[in-house]
């Protein structure tokens, strides 16, 4: 190819890193060589994936997993990766996006891959780019070295967490073995549509011809049912062909038409954990009580109901970025606090320590339904004192000013406190809370990061 012709694939300002460039000149690198962030279609990606030789070894090599949906990806993910790891396959997990450190979006057998696996993938996939004279989004850079690097390292099993839809998201170029929608909410109406047929028909994109799909809501999109039908798919829907219930804050109980199994509590949603269960019962892999229950007790998420001691505050970080993912948290968080009261209460029974109260540090990005979110926190049934809020230091970050007029809506403006970012946010919730309260942390995956990169650094500083 001609240096002209390479020149034309990138932005003006990209300029390919050297051998010795770091992960982060690789990461800003290929936030720049494509005109826009988001640019669904698999058109531009498949030769590149083929010119990798990832879709044939993934076909070839490993059991796949694929998840999609509008809320407990994560979770659902992460579960179904740990009872594989526990059982003795080598598993390759994929999620998106990241907290703290991109590494967090590949890893095997639970380890994060290094720096320098990721760059020796960035490379082969630039050059795959260029071979085939073809621009990519950095979504679909990223993603085609993380299945790189599981091709290469032989991985059993590849879990992997749709980024948007189904049909037209990138990781939809491998073909799965077992398909899983967590549930269809309305959520990137500007890429999938404002209703959730055409919603769950983007996301029913991920069926192929004859295989599993596990369903994870009660209610299901005649778009979904229609997919199901062409594809003679083997649907196993929540509610109807497998459930769960809560026995107490340590066992639940899981049941389908040939098992029940009471199980260790997870520190994750018992609807995802159940959704990831029913997938890994439903393959043809030999994962036996003893792993399942193994990785329900060693299974986590950061930034799903995330529970941390830090600073001598008590904090929960939950993603809650809409509707759906507010009823997640709810749903986890009510019982949660009461026992919380309770055992600060019971610490020391004859000292008169104040009643805890929860303190919110919040944002969101700008194109979500911030309205619904914070009507459905303010209207439950919590004792919410304070909101700290702060602009996310992302593009599509809401305003201070959007956060604040979405507020006072539902609450007194004397309780909400403004500031010009997630770190000074993050240091005034401690100062103006108390050891016995707890700050919940939530709107985004860039609040929580924001929130966590502020508690890393005045641990150091």
């Amino acid at each position: 190819m001609s240096d002209l012709l390479a020149s034309d694939l990138r932005s003006p300002n990209a300029h390919s890193p050297n051998e010795s460039a770091s992960l982060t000149e690789w990461l800003d690198y290929m936030q720049q060589i494509h005109v826009s962030a988001i640019d669904m279609g698999l058109s531009r990606v498949l030769p590149v994936a083929e010119a990798l030789g990832v879709v044939q070894s993934a076909k070839d090599d490993a059991y796949v997993f694929t998840v999609a949906g509008t809320n407990g990806k994560g979770s659902t993910t992460a579960v179904i990766a740990e009872m594989c790891k526990a059982a003795g396959y080598k598993t390759a997990l994929y999620q998106s996006p990241h907290l703290s450190a991109f590494n967090e979006r590949v890893r095997i057998n639970g380890e994060m891959v290094s720096d320098q696996t990721l760059i020796e993938a960035f490379s082969n996939v630039e050059a795959a780019r260029l071979q085939c004279e073809l621009t990519l989004s950095f979504f679909e850079m990223t993603t085609l070295a993380a299945l790189l690097i599981f091709a290469e390292a032989d991985c059993d099993v590849w879990v992997l967490e749709v980024g948007l839809g189904g049909r037209l998201d990138v990781v939809n170029i491998i073909d799965p073995d077992m398909a899983v929608i967590t549930n269809i909410g309305i959520d990137h109406v500007d890429w999938l549509g404002d209703n959730v047929e055409d919603i769950g028909r983007e996301k029913a994109g991920i069926l192929r011809n004859g295989i599993a799909l596990i369903y994870g809501a009660i209610e299901m999109p005649d778009s979904v049912q229609h997919a199901i039908d062409t594809q003679q798919a083997t649907c196993y829907q929540i509610g109807q062909d497998f459930s769960y219930r809560d026995i107490d804050s340590t066992t639940w109980q899981y049941s389908n038409a040939a098992v029940t199994l009471q199980l260790p509590r997870p520190a994750l949603s018992l609807t995802n954990t159940a959704n990831a269960l029913s997938a890994v019962l439903a393959s043809p892999l030999d994962i036996d009580i003893n792993a399942i229950e193994q990785a329900l007790q060693t299974v986590k998420l950061a930034g799903r109901f995330d529970y941390r001691e830090s600073h001598s505050r008590h904090w929960l970080f939950d993603v809650a970025h809409n509707e759906q993912g507010v009823e997640f948290l709810l749903a986890q968080l009510l019982p949660f606090w009461q026992q919380h009261v309770a055992k600060q209460s019971n610490q020391d029974s004859s000292a008169n320590i104040p009643t805890p109260k929860i303190k919110m540090l919040f944002s969101m990005l700008g194109d979500k339904d911030i309205d619904k979110v914070v009507q459905r926190l303010t209207q439950a049934c919590l004792p919410i004192s304070d909101w700290f809020i702060a602009e996310i230091d992302y593009p599509r970050a809401a305003t201070t000013e959007q956060l604040q007029d979405v507020l006072v809506k539902y609450i007194d403006s004397t309780n909400i406190y403004e500031f010009d970012g997630l770190h000074t946010a993050t240091h005034a919730v401690i100062e103006a809370s108390q050891p016995q309260d707890l700050i919940v942390v939530c709107g985004s995956f860039h609040t929580i990061g924001e929130a966590l990169s502020a508690l890393a650094y005045d641990n150091l500083s």
